[in-house]
């Protein structure tokens, strides 16, 4: 291979010695947000390109014109990894004016459809613990043992399940208490992703509390990454905060990060879509926070051929339906204690979900979808104008569908809580194949930007490409379909950051992400 040639794989826009940038992001979502803002702090020159006009990615918040004075988040809403993921615990969301809201509840699950005559019930994951035990009878000791036993403190247990893959990082993971979670884990995760996860149960309320989180993965159930999935968000449930709502939308979370990044000399350039390497400013180098899809269509052979083949054979999951929901009140779930739930699964109880989860992973809409349901102003009443509320909510579907979501998800939701469709006053849906038009790395409706599976997030994209690599010197993936998966956590440009310090610029020491003292 020329010199030349090798510089051209080594670097996709001008070469070293002309570069315009120490470093270009290619998207703002929090991953991309927390490399720029990891490499601006350590002193180097740091340009983001989003093509939308507003940064933030999976956490932006914004006006859709539904009713005035409200707005809808339009990828997360609830943040249980936003106060337990390492990164965002050394930034100090707080300490830079993002208030995380607990609810009461952390989630809840209707067992059965409301019908006249007949109480309808709800399994309830209470932030504390013993209450959560007690109001699952029979079950709550199993409960206490597979879910209670790694919350005493979900960011030890974060650190343990989300930490970097690095060998060194992983040796001092497992040391101490660390080895203690990660094997407690292990055998939550061997008894609850296997065909006998219903052997330590003898009621539905338990069972379907486990299988509602395990959802998030979107995988068939029983599977051993869904196991993983429910272990660690359960665990998060009886933590400190639970799974919390940023006061005023997850708009908070992206400001924060654009924040800190543009007071250390790095800039945001909203509008700029980059569709070929002839996009991209000169730098030294280049982190994609977009799927491996896009990094293709991008760079397309300047990649090298099995990097290129590992990349196409990345698979992408199943989707959801977005339906952003505007109400003249609370949401009437039939079953008490939802209404003081931050999140509510709909889907039944353990086998009904397994099933329409099934449905999905064979290209099928399931009968019954499983939906997910957050009214924020539970916790934040500011998000209320009016008398008005917003409501958020996707379904689970098959990748692509092109199903118009809004008379499926307001149907699923009438059937736990009747009357709710005569409180909608405006309702915006989005089918899975029309969700990338907003963000690009849902492919095909995913959200998780990629399948879910144990070996697909211990090494995403591929197994025979280094974490965060792409094949070609000083270019980068930092997205959710790299380690350690979905999520708003920030860790994976985290990871990627400390990689681009090390081996482009020769920074041994990450920088510190700790706020500036006050004058």
């Amino acid at each position: 291979m020329t010199a030349s040639a090798r510089a051209s794989r080594r670097l996709p826009a001008a070469g070293r010695d002309r570069a315009a940038v120490d470093v270009v992001v290619v998207g703002s979502g929090p991953n991309g947000l927390a490399a720029a803002v990891t490499l601006a702090r350590a002193g180097l020159e740091v340009v983001v390109l989003e093509a939308e006009p507003v940064a933030g990615g999976g956490t932006r918040t914004l006006d859709l014109g539904l009713a005035p004075g409200i707005v809808h988040d339009l990828c997360s809403a609830v943040h249980p990894l936003a106060w337990a993921s390492p990164f965002f615990r050394e930034l100090d969301l707080a300490a830079r004016g993002v208030e995380l809201l607990t609810p009461e509840i952390s989630y809840g699950q209707p067992l059965d459809p409301a019908r006249p005559g007949r109480p309808s019930r709800a399994a309830l994951a209470h932030r504390d613990l013993a209450r959560t035990v007690e109001g699952l009878g029979a079950d709550g000791a199993a409960w206490r043992r597979i879910v209670g036993s790694l919350a005493g403190d979900g960011a030890a247990l974060a650190d343990v399940v989300l930490g970097d893959r690095t060998l060194g990082a992983l040796a001092g993971a497992v040391r101490g208490d660390g080895a203690r979670r990660l094997l407690r884990t292990a055998l939550g995760v061997a008894s609850q992703g296997s065909a006998l996860w219903n052997l330590p149960f003898r009621g539905d309320a338990a069972p379907a509390l486990l299988t509602g989180v395990a959802a998030h993965a979107m995988v068939r159930q029983p599977s051993p990454s869904g196991a993983g999935v429910a272990l660690l968000l359960a665990a998060l449930a009886h933590g400190e905060q639970g799974w919390p709502v940023p006061r005023g939308g997850s708009a908070a979370i992206g400001r924060a990060l654009v924040a800190d990044l543009e007071a250390h000399g790095g800039t945001v350039r909203t509008d700029t879509r980059v569709s070929s390497v002839a996009d991209l400013p000169p730098a030294r180098a280049v982190l994609f926070d977009t799927t491996p899809r896009t990094l293709l269509r991008i760079l397309g052979d300047r990649l090298p051929a099995r990097a290129r083949s590992e990349l196409r054979r990345f698979p992408y999951g199943p989707g959801v339906a977005k339906v952003d929901l505007v109400t003249d009140g609370p949401v009437p779930w039939a079953a008490a204690g939802l209404e003081r739930a931050g999140t509510v699964h709909l889907g039944g109880t353990r086998a009904d979900v397994a099933r329409a989860e099934a449905d999905v992973a064979r290209g099928r809409h399931a009968e019954h979808p499983v939906v997910l349901v957050s009214d924020p102003s539970v916790v934040d009443p500011g998000r209320r104008a009016g008398g008005l509320r917003p409501v958020w909510a996707y379904a689970h579907v098959p990748a692509g569908s092109t199903l118009d979501p809004v008379p499926m998800v307001t149907a699923e939701i009438e059937r736990f809580a009747p009357g709710f469709a005569d409180t909608v006053v405006a309702a915006r849906g989005l089918s899975a194949a029309r969700l990338p038009e907003h963000d690009e790395n849902y492919v095909g409706g995913d959200i998780g930007a990629g399948a879910i599976s144990l070996l697909r997030v211990a090494a995403r994209p591929s197994l025979l490409l280094p974490p965060y690599g792409t094949g070609l010197d000083h270019v980068y993936l930092c997205s959710a379909s790299t380690p350690p998966g979905p999520g708003v956590h920030g860790l994976a440009g985290w990871y990627a950051a400390r990689r681009v310090l090390r081996r482009t610029f020769g920074i041994r020491r990450t920088p510190s992400l700790a706020p500036a003292p006050s004058p």
